[in-house]
């Protein structure tokens, strides 16, 4: 037989492995007890090959997905064996933040390991300093919650009890965290039937190859995008509102080189690691990268392995995108992942003007909510205006950037947790002016029944979404509590009937906004009501 794969196999083939992924994340979602993966589906699943290359992925959280070859590799550092399911969540050892727990699972056919079932999945707590293990105020990693090295939960197909008990003994809520672990491991196990299934189907010779075939295709995919981009170096800056200790801005510098049919991304020139918890491991920032690569050439092209190999991303060690332990970084996987976004967007617009919007809202609007007994930890991102386009508006309402998830419904919000939603609101004529204007932000405004603590991790409180080719900015967020304005990253003791409204940015502008359409219909800026009462 040649080693060949036919292309109507490699297509028929790769659409089984996502699926196989796709299912993972359906098991995984329908299996855990949190609202945050059930309901806003905050968590990931992929498929690697024995090499710990990525082969499939479901489509859920760019920042998830675009670090998980990290995860992976130190998995493979510790020599896994048929049996076997590691967890980790460390930021310096694979992980991205500490509430992102990753599950790896050798997939072995005749005692021989053939790939890797991987499910990564935001918990709503993990310990740390403030419920929830999002604190605004964190200088350290160790105050962020329980820091997990890839070790093995599962040996030999037996969990490890002990184990499992001491991570459960550092957390809040330790049921739920229970039953969200034992989904991932469903969702790695559900996996591996579906590689077996294939296997019979195929054949393992032809499976291995159709891994190295659509790895291939992807590569050459996206090296066909990348030149036909003009080459040169395209660079910008942005900051980050403070990291949590100061106010000062922090500058993201990028360059970015376009050059004959690769990527290389440079960093140098942004900030040094800070004292807060906004510095992003270096995989957190390559995730934005290959996301923003993907996006400006063509998201039709499969996501794998092969979509990476043309790009280097590079930052200095000890900086706010490479930094080293202690560092705090909860806050880099979600907000200074969506600036390493916007401004790596910024530059390769001078490669490819037509393919990149006006900035969107550029965070995340992480709130999160629990009670100072323990007895729950709310955890929700906001979405906002995505930036206009060359030739559309923007989107109202959506996440943007790094995130991909759902809202949690106000049913499911009102029935798990003490809280109450008085306000879910499109915010009128918060997106930026333009030929096309920016997508609309969002108002909720929540009411806490009980004691608690609140933490908020946010960003565009400051300085605005920018539009693009005379396009206007969208408009700033912003944070209150009980209707006073508080800081774009705070944790603050709140006592029982208070309300925590946040209002997230819009999206910015794209082209002159004389040059509109008079037709165009804005109904959605006269009250853009979602639900009031």
């Amino acid at each position: 037989m040649s080693d060949a794969i036919d292309p109507v196999t490699l297509e028929v083939v790769r659409n089984q492995l996502e699926g196989v992924a796709e299912e993972m994340g359906q098991v995984l979602i329908r299996g855990a007890y949190s609202p945050n993966i059930k309901e806003r589906q905050d968590c990931s699943t992929a498929l690697f090959d024995a090499a710990g290359r990525m082969i499939a992925q479901a489509e859920h959280i760019p920042v998830h997905l675009g670090a998980m070859p990290e995860a992976v590799d130190a998995v493979l550092e510790r020599d896994p064996n048929p049996g076997d399911v590691f967890v980790l969540n460390d930021p310096f050892a694979g992980g991205t933040h500490l509430p992102d727990v990753t599950l790896v699972s050798p997939i072995a056919i005749g005692g021989g390991i053939v790939g890797y079932a991987v499910s990564r999945a935001h918990h709503a707590d993990v310990g740390g300093m403030a419920p929830g293990s999002m604190p605004a105020g964190a200088r350290e990693i160790h105050q962020e919650g329980l820091r997990i090295p890839p070790i093995r939960l599962v040996k030999d197909g037996e969990r490890d009890a002990a184990l499992f008990e001491l991570l459960l003994a550092n957390v809040r809520n330790p049921s739920e965290r229970r039953a969200d672990l034992r989904a991932q491991v469903a969702a790695n196990e559900r996996a591996e039937t579906r590689v077996r299934a294939l296997i019979d189907e195929h054949g393992l010779d032809r499976l291995e190859r159709a891994f190295d075939a659509v790895i291939d295709y992807s590569r050459d995919r996206v090296v066909e995008e990348i030149a036909s981009l003009p080459d040169g170096t395209y660079a910008a800056t942005d900051v980050l509102e403070g990291d949590g200790v100061t106010d000062a801005d922090v500058p993201i510098a990028v360059a970015v080189t376009v050059a004959d049919d690769r990527i290389a991304v440079d960093f140098s020139g942004t900030a040094d690691q800070v004292e807060g918890n906004l510095n992003a491991p270096l995989a957190v920032a390559k995730s934005a990268v290959y996301f923003v690569v993907r996006c400006v050439t063509d998201p039709e092209i499969p996501p794998n392995h092969g979509c990476y190999e043309p790009i280097d991303v590079h930052a200095p060690v000890g900086s706010l995108l490479n930094p080293e332990p202690p560092a705090a970084v909860v806050g880099g996987n979600v907000e200074t992942s969506q600036r390493v976004t916007d401004v790596t967007l910024a530059a390769i617009a001078g490669a490819a003007p037509d393919r990149v919007p006006a900035a969107s809202q550029g965070t995340m609007n992480n709130v999160t909510v629990g009670g100072r007994d323990g007895s729950f930890t709310y955890y929700e991102t906001i979405g906002g205006g995505f930036g206009g386009r060359a030739a559309a508006d923007g989107m109202d309402g959506v996440q943007v950037g790094m995130t991909n998830t759902l809202n949690t419904p106000i049913e499911s919000l009102e029935t798990e947790y003490p809280l109450r939603v008085e306000r879910y609101a499109l915010r009128p004529d918060s997106g930026g002016r333009g030929r096309f204007r920016g997508g609309l932000g969002i108002e909720r405004r929540v009411r806490v029944g009980t004691d608690a603590t609140v933490s908020l991790l946010t960003e565009r409180r400051r300085h605005a979404p920018q539009g693009a080719d005379g396009g206007g900015p969208g408009a700033l967020g912003e944070n209150l509590i009980d209707g006073d304005p508080v800081d774009a990253k705070t944790t603050v003791d709140v006592s029982a009937g208070t309300t925590v409204t946040v209002r997230t940015p819009g999206g910015g502008g794209h082209g002159d906004p004389a040059d509109r359409d008079p037709e165009a219909v804005d109904e959605d800026r006269t009250d853009g009501k979602v639900s009031d009462r």
